[in-house]
């Protein structure tokens, strides 16, 4: 009986030491699971949602430098050159010619005004006294060169989309009458077109609106391209 009842408080006395050693480890997690020991967050949690070192930070609220441009706000703001436009090419111009109104006295031709008209989109520059040539029998590969003497002072003419520029030919007059004759004992020459080349553009052969170019002396004063109409 003795040692019956010894196992039975043997039995007891595990069972008291079990409960025990239970509700003392209820009590030290206290906080939980999700407390650390000390009280704080766990160092597992601590970093949730921090980009690892290198990775993107696409979306981040940080607001950039201000005083820095973006590429692109540089490139649209950069200034274009100032005034500068390409000169007139051939297919930019159309061009004309009409007798002048103001011209030396004679028979012939005496003066023209050869007009230039820009056909494009975009406004072209002309500068300079052009060169001038006489086409026989109006073909441009017959040319004959004309001694050319500048006058007045050469300028830039930016002309516009729509715009006008002009050079006058003054010519060695034709004196008398049917055939004419020149003052220096030359023969008065006729040609059907000129072709007139502007300095930096190209070439442009015209004809008189109402009737041929009639010279002596393969000879003509020039005036320098201008946006200024002359009469």
């Amino acid at each position: 009986m003795q040692f019956v009842n010894g196992m039975r408080g043997a039995a007891m006395a595990v069972v008291v030491a079990s409960a025990a050693l239970a509700m003392a480890g209820c009590q030290a997690g206290g906080g939980g699971a999700d407390t650390a020991a000390d009280g704080g967050t766990p160092a597992s949690s601590s970093t949730s949602g921090a980009p690892k070192p290198g990775s993107s930070t696409t979306g981040s609220s940080t607001p950039s430098d201000p005083s820095t441009p973006s590429a692109s706000a540089s490139a649209s703001s950069a200034p274009a050159p100032n005034g500068s436009a390409a000169t007139c090419s051939a297919g930019s111009l159309e061009a004309t010619a009409r007798q002048a109104a103001v011209r030396p006295s004679g028979t012939g031709t005496g003066a023209a005004i050869v007009e230039f008209t820009n056909v494009s989109a975009h406004t072209c520059v002309l500068t300079g006294h052009p060169t001038v040539a006489g086409a026989a029998n109006g073909s441009p590969e017959m040319n004959v060169p004309l001694t050319v003497k500048p006058t007045g002072a050469a300028a830039s003419a930016r002309v516009a989309p729509g715009g006008k520029a002009w050079v006058k030919l003054t010519f060695v007059q034709v004196q008398g009458e049917a055939d004419g004759y020149c003052v220096s004992g030359s023969a008065p020459v006729v040609y059907p077109t000129m072709v007139v080349r502007l300095p930096g553009s190209a070439a442009y052969q015209v004809a008189l609106d109402d009737g041929q170019f009639a010279e002596c002396d393969d000879t003509v004063t020039v005036t320098a391209v201008s946006t200024v109409r002359p009469s």
